[in-house]
C-alpha cells in the first residue's frame, strides 16, 4: 500500500504563485506513472500534469506554460509548481500514484493510490 500526503496547499490572488507537494512512502523512483489532478466543487476531477517512470512530462492544455511538474528523489515527493494562477485554479488538489488506465498521458482519473487533498483557492 502506498501513501500519499499532499502539502502546499493555500490561499493567493490573481497571478499568484504555489507550490505543491506529495510525500510519497515508497520510492519515488519506481517507474510508476504519478500526476496530479485537480477538482472544484460540482465539476470533475481533471487530470493537470503527470511523469511517467522514464520521465516524460504531460500537461493540460489549461496549465501548460505555467504549471511545472517534478520528482524531488531526495525528498522523495512529487511536486507541482504552480505559477500564474488564475480564479479557474480554485480546487481540490489531488496527488496520484500507479495508473490503471493505460498510457501516463491521457491524464485519466484512473490511479491505483490517492492522497487525501490540498485545498488551492484564488481570488480575483
Amino acid at each position: 500500500e502506498v501513501e500519499l500526503v499532499e502539502s502546499g496547499g493555500g490561499s493567493v490572488q490573481r497571478g499568484g504563485s504555489l507550490k505543491l507537494s506529495c510525500a510519497v512512502s515508497e520510492s519515488i523512483d519506481n517507474g510508476e506513472c504519478m500526476s496530479w489532478f485537480r477538482q472544484a466543487p460540482g465539476k470533475k476531477r481533471e487530470g493537470v500534469a503527470a511523469i511517467d517512470g522514464d520521465g516524460r512530462i504531460t500537461y493540460a492544455d489549461s496549465v501548460n506554460g505555467r504549471f511545472t511538474i517534478s520528482k524531488d528523489s531526495d525528498k522523495n515527493t512529487l511536486d507541482l509548481q504552480m505559477n500564474n494562477l488564475n480564479p479557474e485554479g480554485s480546487a481540490m488538489y489531488y496527488c496520484a500514484a500507479d495508473s490503471l488506465g493505460g498510457s501516463c498521458d491521457t491524464l485519466i482519473p484512473f490511479f491505483r493510490y490517492w492522497g487525501q487533498g490540498t485545498q488551492v483557492t484564488v481570488s480575483s
